[in-house]
């Protein structure tokens, strides 16, 4: 594989991303009315009949989190055009942000061990291009702002993780919990810190996410109203080849997603694989999900650029681009809404084994003070 530079990954992978936001931004912007209302409504008066701390009382179907209004309502004084346009450009950005985070959680990870930085470089490029097209589908096709904070902030606490910091990583897992609920699926990472700092992590971690969460169920109990919001149950689902018929979301699928991925997410922890844990959260809400919109694939693509630059050394990052071509590139290729759940379905079920059960070669240092891959034993 050519040489690439200290720098020459990250502008290949810059321009790549400036391409993928030319091409679908003219058409962007699908979801981002959900953002801007929720942002103008989070900004009124706390006993607003409509919006404050009422806004989910009164609007179950914005499923985002208070912390993604919030940053949504900074926008407030653009028209909604603008507004959308200006929060594609800094979430495209965010996704660049996110590889040069994955690039040093793994140089980090694996200090002391000899790591070939060249190699590193080359799987974050060749991860990051797989990746940068399902962001651009999550941040600009969609402009679900919610996911990408949840991602980003998720990034970054695995980035805390890898320095040892237990405060850090808390509070960014909190951010991510607060920004969009589904990231609850990656809190099992709090467990990959030394069982000793794991009281101070999860502190924080259950102090920030009752600090923004509560004042709106304490304040408008109907706000319970936005966990019983339902979405129809597609024919492509990986829920339908389940077995699963129901014509909407049963009531049982949110719960059982969340508790299918934090056991997961424990049980990789145990097996000393935490890299692992975003990717398997991402396949409970794959598997189990009546929706297949496309940006749901994001989350799985930073779960699988975690496994494949920090889980693995190999020098081509595989998994990063079966993820796409399989759960991505089967929208075109698969016209048969069956033949597409079950290549979910598929999907879900060999990569999650594969990361929980492949052998994995570790090299890495093991002093008394090494942070990440603390086993739950």
């Amino acid at each position: 594989m050519p040489v690439v530079g200290q720098r020459t990954h990250l502008v290949l992978l810059s321009l790549w991303t400036i391409l993928w936001f030319a091409l679908v931004e003219p058409h962007g912007g699908f979801s981002w009315h959900y953002l801007r209302t929720g942002g103008e409504l989070i900004y009124e008066d706390p006993g607003s009949p409509d919006g404050g701390l009422n806004l989910y009382a009164h609007h179950p179907e914005l499923q985002m989190g208070p912390v993604s209004f919030l940053a949504a309502g900074l926008l407030n004084p653009f028209p909604e055009s603008v507004s959308q346009f200006l929060a594609a450009a800094v979430m495209s950005v965010l996704g660049l942000v996110i590889l040069v985070v994955a690039g040093r959680s793994a140089a980090q990870y694996f200090l002391g061990t000899g790591t070939n930085h060249q190699r590193l470089r080359q799987r974050v490029l060749v991860a990051g291009l797989a990746f940068i097209p399902m962001w651009i589908e999550v941040a600009v096709r969609f402009g679900h702002l919610d996911d990408v904070l949840a991602l980003f902030f998720t990034a970054l606490a695995v980035r805390s993780l890898t320095r040892g910091d237990a405060a850090a990583t808390g509070v960014l897992l909190a951010l991510a919990v607060d920004s969009k609920p589904t990231a609850i699926a990656f809190l099992p990472l709090l467990l990959a810190l030394p069982r000793r700092r794991w009281p101070r992590a999860g502190l924080w971690c259950a102090g920030l996410v009752a600090v923004i969460w509560l004042p709106f169920f304490l304040g408008a109990p109907h706000s319970f109203a936005a966990a019983e919001f339902v979405i129809p149950n597609q024919p492509a689902s990986a829920l339908r080849s389940l077995g699963v018929g129901d014509p909407v979301t049963p009531s049982w699928v949110r719960p059982a997603q969340a508790v299918v991925a934090m056991a997961l997410g424990c049980v990789a922890v145990w097996r000393g694989r935490w890299p692992a844990v975003v990717l398997l959260g991402a396949n409970a809400r794959i598997v189990l999900d009546p929706g297949v919109y496309t940006y749901y694939t994001a989350s799985v693509l930073l779960g699988t650029l975690l496994w494949d630059v920090i889980g693995q050394r190999r020098l081509v990052p595989w998994w990063s681009w079966i993820a796409l071509i399989t759960l991505y590139g089967s929208v075109f290729a698969v016209p048969d809404d069956a033949a597409r759940g079950l290549v979910r379905l598929g999907f879900v079920t060999v990569s999650t084994a594969y990361v929980l059960c492949w052998p994995v070669r570790d090299r890495r240092r093991r002093p008394a003070t090494a942070v990440p891959g603390a086993s739950l034993a």
